[in-house]
C-alpha cells in the first residue's frame, strides 16, 4: 500500500504521509490532534489549519514553476551553476560578475559599476590563486596541443592543485610541473606521449622534463609502470592511415617479441616503428621505413635496426623477404 495519501480540501491538495497522522474511516485522513481534515503547506511544512499541528516537514518542491522554449530562456531562468571541476582555480564555484555579452544590456552607469567590481574581485585574489590559474591555463594549452582527452586534462588539473599545495611547483616551476603531470597522467590512462613531444610543447629540455616527472611522481606517490610499445600503436597507425588488420598484426608482433625478451633495453617508439613496418609488409600495405620513421619521430636507421632484430628473434626473415 502506498505510504502517502492526498488530502482534498476547498483550498489545498497536499500529499500527507500516513505514518505521521491518524487514519479515519475509509481513505479520509485526519489530524492526530484535533481530527481536522484541512491542511496547508507553507515553508516546506504541512500543518493542520485548525490547530497548527505539523504533520510533515522538510518537503522539497521538485516541480518547476517556469518553462524554457529555447537556449536563451533556459540560460536566463536556470538557477544552478556548472559542475565542480578541477580545471578552474575556484573549481567553478567562484563568483562571476557579469558576462561581456550581458554588459551591453545594462546602462552605462551599471556597466561601469560591474567593471569596477570585477576589477576589485580580481585584485583581492591571493598569489596562490593567481599561480594556480596560470598553471591551469598552461595545462589546458599543452593538453590541447597534444590532442589529449578531457579525462587527462581533468586529472592533471587535480594533481596540479595538489602539487601546488605540497610546494612542488615552487621547487620546479610551472612549465616543468605541468609537463611532468601531462606525461604521467597520459601514461597512466594509456594514451601516452613521448618525452620529446611533451618537452616541445612546454617547452623545456627533454633531460629537465625527465628529472621533473620522476621527482613529481615520487613526491605525489604515483606508481607509474614502464611504457608499453603497444599503447602507441593506435595513434601512429591512425596517423599513417593503416587498417585495423595492420594494427592487430603489429600488436601480435610486439607480444611475441616480448616473450622472447627481444624488447629489453629498447625504446618503445623504435619498437612501434619496426613492428608497424613488419606488419605493413605482411599485410601488403606498403610503406617505406622513412615514412614510418618521420611519423613516429625516430630515424630510419633505428627502424631498420629494430626491424632486423625483431625479424630475427621471431624467425620470420624469409616470410618478410617474400612479402
Amino acid at each position: 500500500m502506498s505510504t502517502e495519501n492526498t488530502v482534498n480540501s476547498s483550498e489545498d491538495t497536499i500529499p500527507v504521509k500516513r505514518s505521521q497522522i491518524q487514519e479515519a474511516k475509509g481513505d479520509d485522513v485526519q489530524c492526530s490532534t484535533c481530527g481536522s481534515t484541512r491542511f496547508r503547506e507553507e515553508g516546506g511544512e504541512v500543518y493542520c489549519r485548525k490547530c497548527g499541528t505539523v504533520v510533515d516537514e522538510d518537503r522539497v518542491d521538485t516541480s518547476k514553476e517556469w518553462r524554457a522554449f529555447n537556449s536563451e530562456e533556459r540560460e536566463e531562468k536556470r538557477r544552478v551553476g556548472s559542475p565542480i571541476t578541477f580545471t578552474k582555480a575556484d573549481k567553478g564555484m567562484g563568483t562571476k560578475i557579469g558576462h561581456n555579452a550581458e554588459m551591453n544590456k545594462v546602462s552605462g552607469r551599471k556597466r561601469t559599476q560591474y567593471y569596477r567590481m570585477r576589477k576589485w574581485d580580481k585584485r583581492l585574489s591571493n598569489s596562490r590563486s593567481r599561480g594556480l590559474q596560470q598553471a591551469l591555463k598552461e595545462l589546458q594549452r599543452v593538453s590541447s596541443d597534444l590532442n589529449l582527452p578531457e579525462s587527462v586534462y581533468e586529472e592533471a588539473a587535480r594533481l596540479t592543485e595538489k602539487a601546488q599545495e605540497e610546494g612542488i611547483i615552487q621547487g620546479r616551476g610551472i612549465d616543468a610541473t605541468v609537463g611532468a603531470l601531462v606525461y604521467l597522467v597520459a601514461r597512466k590512462q594509456d594514451v601516452p606521449r613521448t618525452l620529446e613531444e611533451v618537452a616541445e610543447q612546454v617547452p623545456i629540455k627533454k633531460r629537465k622534463l625527465g628529472k621533473a616527472y620522476r621527482h613529481t611522481a615520487r613526491e605525489l606517490d604515483m606508481q607509474i609502470k614502464p611504457g608499453r610499445p603497444e599503447d602507441f600503436i593506435p595513434r601512429y597507425a591512425s596517423q599513417l592511415g593503416l587498417s585495423g588488420e595492420v594494427q592487430a598484426k603489429a600488436r601480435g608482433i610486439i607480444q611475441d617479441a616480448r616473450n622472447t625478451d627481444a624488447l629489453a633495453g629498447r625504446s618503445p617508439t623504435g619498437i612501434v616503428a619496426a613492428s608497424l613496418y613488419i606488419a605493413t609488409k605482411l599485410e601488403g600495405e606498403k610503406l617505406t621505413q622513412r615514412e614510418i620513421a618521420d611519423e613516429v619521430g625516430v630515424t630510419s636507421v633505428t627502424v631498420r635496426k629494430n626491424y632486423k632484430d625483431l625479424a630475427e628473434s621471431l624467425g620470420i626473415e624469409e616470410e618478410l623477404e617474400n612479402a
